[in-house]
């Protein structure tokens, strides 16, 4: 009687373990690591990607399309809310933010190209600007006066 009581136990855990193990796969949203399709499919040389289409605005989470051969599908991406929207499948090397220009109240930096995200076609050089900063940097050891 011990022994089927221990038989059964076993049972209930291992049908646990894979009934959560189904849970997590339906809920895999893919990307990267999805091991799921064959890898003899498509070399990462053969897949077209599309750009980013944000889900709401102009910018944060959304949709990229993928395809390769006759298969396509929807990854998830993401689009930074910031200046750089048009670049964020390209990274660049940047250089040093310019001294502020009193005319139009900005400053800006160039960036190199270091990477091409997606297969996307990136400019080999860009340039950015930004609005000068209102506040006064202090150096170290410097008062506040009163």
């Amino acid at each position: 009687m011990r022994s089927l009581f221990s038989v059964t136990l076993l049972l209930l855990l291992a049908l646990t373990l894979t009934v959560e193990a189904n849970k997590r796969a339906k809920h895999h949203k893919g990307g990267k690591h999805d091991k799921s399709r064959a890898s003899s499919e498509c070399s990462p040389a053969e897949i077209q990607y599309g750009k980013c289409v944000p889900d709401h605005g102009d910018c944060g989470d959304g949709l990229r399309e993928t395809s390769c051969k006759d298969r396509t599908e929807k990854i998830n991406c993401r689009i930074p809310c910031n200046w750089k929207k048009d670049i964020s499948d390209c990274k660049y090397k940047f250089g040093a933010w310019s001294s502020c220009d009193a005319a139009t109240n900005t400053k800006s930096r160039s960036g190199t190209l270091k990477k091409a995200l997606f297969n996307a076609e990136c400019q080999a050089t860009v340039k950015v600007s930004k609005p000068c900063s209102h506040k006064i940097k202090k150096t170290r050891g410097e008062k506040k006066s009163n």
